[in-house]
């Protein structure tokens, strides 16, 4: 390389070139997750008109073809004329960065666009994109190439692949039908350009839908109708909510309540600097007075998860923000004031909460809405505006000050609930820590606290380690003598163990069983479970192929979920895969006998079917293994033991969120769900499935 560097090695991307070159600066990435950020673009944009009361319903579709299409009922995208750079509304919106009607104009009080750079990323990074606006009585259209203006000479479907032709002198907003007087709306449709997105980026169907249920929570009374035509069965869903975002917190939590869902709302004001455009091109900074509005729904249940969604004019902040941080430090603030006025009645002493002690089995929703808020990004991943902390802080002191002097039985009742259940997992935090602090991992050699029915490896290896939780005794016996003794361990246990998903948790600390386990791993329970602490790189679940086996694997997955999860989420929980039929074929002369092991019915019949079309013999009756314990120990080493030729299922969760509800559903306390699931899926079971 050259050590000359001037100004005329300087590159200058202007307009939408820039975006196409560094599309990551825009949309955060180029794979499924950059490729769901522009569609949020396109429906945010219809959201922030429900927002402001223009539109009730926005429909999303996606076409086999690879392209989505929004369409909404609000007031329409400009069509007319735009003084500055005499281009029609709709070119605007979707050719110039920074453009558009969200930079306190007036048209809206409260947005989740607030740098007039969303469609016009969008358009610079389709390879088609067409827009239809319904205004004035006319339907107005215009196409886009690659964010360039011009004609597609469609013959049939709608395509990228047909010819198109720019505008060379001067773009053209077609008319192309009319519409009753009073109708408005917007249907953009684009196609996303592969020469950007990486070839696996798919728009995501469960992402789509969870973005519009929470949308729908956000705003009462819209309509998200979702049409996914991709595949052979479509896909169709409506989301719609009467209520707010109370009834989106009843919908996140999964645990068992201990008060009703709280609602506190306040707004407050203060005022900022900002550069505000005059007439005639100038910036010139303005001292502003914002109002920020505050509205907040939570409860507390009897888990100890945390589930907190914030928002930002219904824009999500995963990664929270100044918003996030006055409702922590506020909710603390308070609830510390609150332990120390009532020290005597809950015996706390002189120990402090902390946050994760509040947060325990918290599910709330936080929203704010405020004009023109500073995102740290065009992702809007982080809330930046420093004044809404105080502002969120200052009303969560007033409405909980409210709450927990009210005279009402009911607020008095629920109020000293919560105080209980933070200072208990205070008590619970400072226990824990005090045992970590005096207990440090011991090997078997070292330590005799260890169950004396663990069967434990010679090696202190943890990544080659491996814990085989085994179903009964007789597949104990033979499991010892299948097993690889320097590297995996044995730990029986007796039938099926408690549901810990309807039990408390003192009530699993006290089973035998599930404590053993806990006590094996070595890394704790709950809150306090430390990753790292853990005893074996590889717990795998041995269970008989049967329905009985099956129910034992659901309930010690169901603790492992609830108390140890970060083994799931680390991928270190398997199940094996012991056959279910072996079957001997008898070779001729003296060539020993082949043994093949089939894992289904279906593999079984295949197998059969292809020794007798090849004339060979097998014994007769087949052997249906009913347990692990009719194994014999070489058997049991080669099918599901030894590592070169078993095989293991991996337990994953993949979306924390959906296993909580399939678990709360399978196992939990409310019976009646369970008996719909039943009911409905009695159709779908086969009687051949049943073991019986």
């Amino acid at each position: 390389m050259s050590s000359d560097y001037s100004a005329r090695h300087l590159s200058v991307l202007e307009g939408l070139d820039a975006v196409r070159k560094r599309p990551g600066m825009y949309i955060g990435s180029t794979d499924s997750r950059g490729l769901m950020h522009c569609l949020w673009e396109i429906i945010d944009n219809s959201v922030d008109e429900a927002l402001s009361g223009h539109g009730s319903s926005i429909g999303i579709v996606l076409h086999p073809d690879e392209s989505v299409e929004v369409s909404d009922t609000a007031r329409g995208i400009p069509v007319d004329i735009e003084p500055k750079t005499g281009l029609s509304g709709v070119e605007v919106v979707f050719t110039k960065l920074h453009a558009g009607g969200k930079f306190g104009s007036g048209s809206y009080a409260a947005s989740g666009g607030l740098h007039g750079v969303g469609a016009s990323v969008v358009n610079a990074l389709s390879e088609r994109l067409d827009v239809e606006v319904d205004r004035d009585g006319k339907t107005w259209a215009m196409s886009f190439h690659r964010g360039e203006p011009g004609v597609f000479a469609d013959t049939g479907e709608k395509s990228p692949d047909a010819p198109f032709t720019p505008f060379e002198n001067k773009s053209e907003l077609r008319v192309v039908g009319k519409v009753r007087k009073g109708v408005t709306g917007t249907r953009i449709r684009y196609w996303a350009d592969r020469q950007i997105f990486t070839k696996g980026a798919t728009f995501q169907t469960e992402d789509l839908m969870g973005r519009a249920r929470q949308t729908a929570f956000l705003i009462p009374g819209l309509t998200i109708d979702i049409d996914d035509r991709r595949s052979a069965v479509p896909i169709a869903e409506s989301f719609t909510f009467a209520g707010g975002i109370s009834e989106f917190v009843d919908h996140l939590a999964v645990d068992t309540p201990i008060t009703d869902t709280w609602r506190l709302t306040g707004a407050g004001s203060f005022t900022e600097t900002v550069p505000v455009l005059t007439d005639t091109g100038a910036m010139i900074p303005t001292e502003l007075v914002r109002e920020c509005q505050v509205d907040i729904a939570l409860r507390w249940g009897t888990g100890y998860d945390t589930v907190i969604k914030s928002f930002v004019n219904i824009i999500a902040t995963p990664k929270g923000g100044t918003h996030q941080a006055g409702f922590d430090a506020g909710m603390l603030k308070f609830l510390r004031a609150q332990v120390e006025q009532n020290a005597r009645r809950l015996k706390v002493g002189s120990d402090k909460l902390e946050k994760d002690d509040i947060l325990a089995g918290l599910t709330a929703v936080l929203t704010v809405r405020l004009p023109e808020p500073q995102f740290e990004g065009q992702t809007k991943e982080v809330l930046g505006t420093p004044a809404v902390r105080a502002i969120v802080a200052a009303v969560i002191n007033k409405t909980m000050t409210e709450r927990f002097t009210s005279t009402k039985r009911d607020d008095k009742t629920q109020s000293a609930v919560v105080l209980d259940k933070i200072v208990a997992e205070m008590k619970s935090r400072i226990s824990a820590r005090a045992h970590k602090e005096t207990q440090r991992r011991k090997n078997a050699l070292e330590s005799s606290s260890l169950p004396a029915k663990l069967v434990d490896c010679r090696s202190n290896d943890v990544a080659l380690s491996e814990l085989f939780i085994v179903e009964g005794d007789s597949a104990l016996g033979t499991a010892k003598l299948a097993r690889d003794s320097e590297h995996q361990a044995l730990l029986p246990i007796r039938g099926k163990i408690l549901n810990v998903q309807k039990a408390s948790v003192s009530d699993m600390l006290s089973n035998l069983e599930c404590a053993s386990i806990i006590q094996v791993i070595g890394a704790g329970s709950g809150r306090s479970f430390d990753l790292s602490a853990a005893r074996y790189g590889k717990v795998i679940i041995m269970a008989d192929a049967d329905v009985d086996g099956a129910h034992i694997r659901t309930l010690l997955l169901t603790l492992f979920f609830r108390y140890m999860r970060p083994m799931i989420e680390a991928g270190r929980i398997f199940a094996a895969v012991p056959p279910l039929h072996r079957v001997v074929v008898m070779n001729p002369g003296s060539k020993p006998n082949e043994t093949i092991y089939t894992y289904s019915e279906a593999e079984l019949q295949g197998v059969l079917a292809a020794l007798k079309k090849s004339g060979k013999r097998f014994q007769d009756p087949i052997q249906r293994y009913k347990g692990l314990g009719e194994m014999d120990a070489d058997q049991l080493a080669t099918t599901t033991m030894e590592r070169a030729h078993r095989t293991l299922r991996r337990v994953r969760v993949a979306d924390a969120e959906m296993a909580g509800k399939v678990f709360e559903l399978l196992m939990g306390n409310d019976v009646a769900p369970r008996k719909e699931f039943i009911i409905e899926s009695s159709d779908k079971l086969s009687r051949d499935r049943i073991d019986v």
